[in-house]
């Protein structure tokens, strides 16, 4: 679950993304101030809260997090405006330390590579183009589910044939001070300890 918020460009409006659309058309259902928006196939991908400063006192740019009490006062929003479903509190971090358990070249391309990489608490199969990839390394994870901090957003999905969950991130994709400009992921130092949370802020 993303929680964003960009006053300048966006207004003063708190936007909840749950899960990928996947480009399918969208339904807007608004009750004062709180928005549920469904795909047409009925999965709630979002939620939109408007003049959200008048309820919650928001910090931060982008992508925001909120604490639980603030997450408990979006649902009681959400009750008053007699929606049933609620939004579940969720500590889990979103950029992950990960060990790279194997990296073999993928079947169909000659640049990319098929790695499973161990989260201490899961093992997911994640393509990645760098070329410094390879088996051994920790390095930092992006699961699914995690604004970038260039906005992007990142959903399970498949490169080529080939399940990709989550991605292998470098310094200048972090916006990480002084990054290096050649291409490639990140490197950890191998003490870092895998499952860790990477903060980027």
């Amino acid at each position: 679950m993303i929680f964003a918020y960009n006053p300048l460009h966006v207004g003063d409006t708190l936007m909840v993304i749950l899960e990928d659309d996947k480009a399918m058309e969208q339904q807007v259902t608004r009750v004062d101030n709180v928005a549920r928006i469904n795909t047409s196939d009925n999965r709630v991908v979002g939620w939109n809260f408007f003049a959200i400063s008048d309820e919650l006192k928001i910090t931060g740019n982008g992508q925001v997090k909120l604490t639980d009490e603030q997450v408990t006062h979006l649902n009681q929003m959400m009750t008053k405006a007699g929606f049933s479903e609620q939004l579940a509190i969720d500590h889990e971090p979103q950029f992950v330390v990960g060990f790279v358990e194997s990296c073999q070249p993928h079947p169909d391309s000659d640049h990319l590579s098929i790695t499973m990489v161990d989260l201490k608490n899961e093992k997911v199969q994640i393509v990645c183009g760098a070329p410094n990839i390879r088996k051994g390394l920790k390095v930092v994870v992006a699961k699914p589910g995690t604004m970038m901090p260039d906005g992007s957003l990142i959903w399970p999905g498949e490169l080529r044939g080939e399940k990709s969950d989550g991605m292998i991130c470098s310094a200048k994709e972090l916006q990480l001070a002084n990054a290096p400009l050649k291409r490639g992921i990140l490197e950890l130092p191998q003490e870092t300890e895998v499952g860790s949370e990477f903060p980027i802020n």
